[in-house]
């Protein structure tokens, strides 16, 4: 299966820099609006299959211009919503207070799994029900799924299940809103990442797509 795991596109918590991942979470921007009306040119050249989003309202409305495009409903999962800030909540991210959360969820992916966010979850629970939702996509029969998901948990997943992705690479790369990791193979082979945010969307009449390839290493 080919997945594309993209981030929701721009909130007013984006914005403020704000660790908002408490459903249903804040609407897009005009920003936001733009980068979502822009993702079904963005991917006319993928085959899409199906297209699953997170309960979070951000993702659902990011969804929804690709959807109908393509003439599919949007499958809504809560397993792949936004890790969990417990605790930290509303925190501004780069505030000191903030630092466990990236700090222990990128343990995650090292196998620290029984680590918890403060009043939050654990690696375990998260990784789990993010696998959960990636194994029913691939059992759909799909070729391609289009995931609308969230910054932390995409990054973190993909530096815990992609041969080819480590924690470093992952952990200095945030993902710009709908910004893309491509990866391919299945839960039970394992997965390889193609591209890590090979195009940057942007809106319509503004300058082209940029991003960075994925090394081969990560």
């Amino acid at each position: 299966m080919r997945l594309l795991l993209i981030r929701h596109g721009q909130t007013p918590s984006n914005v403020r820099h704000l660790l908002d991942t408490a459903a249903p979470g804040p609407g897009l921007t005009p920003l936001g609006a733009a980068q979502a009306g822009a993702l079904p040119r963005a991917l006319a050249g993928e085959d899409i299959g199906a297209v699953y989003a997170s309960p979070l309202l951000r993702t659902r409305l990011t969804a929804a211009p690709l959807a109908a495009a393509r003439g599919l409903p949007v499958t809504v999962r809560d397993g792949i919503r936004e890790l969990s800030a417990g605790d930290l909540e509303m925190l501004p991210g780069d505030a000191p207070e903030a630092a466990p959360y990236l700090r222990t969820v990128f343990a995650w992916s090292a196998g620290h799994t029984a680590l918890r966010v403060p009043g939050g979850e654990s690696g375990a629970e998260a990784l789990a029900r993010y696998d959960a939702v990636i194994e029913e996509a691939y059992r759909s029969g799909a070729g391609t799924v289009a995931m609308i998901s969230h910054g932390a948990a995409i990054r973190v997943w993909t530096a815990a299940r992609a041969v080819n992705v480590d924690i470093a690479f992952a952990a200095a790369r945030p993902l710009a809103n709908t910004g893309m990791v491509t990866l391919e193979g299945s839960p039970a082979t394992g997965w390889h990442a193609l591209a890590w945010e090979a195009t940057t969307l942007r809106p319509p009449g503004a300058p082209g797509p940029t991003g960075e390839p994925l090394g081969p290493a990560g």
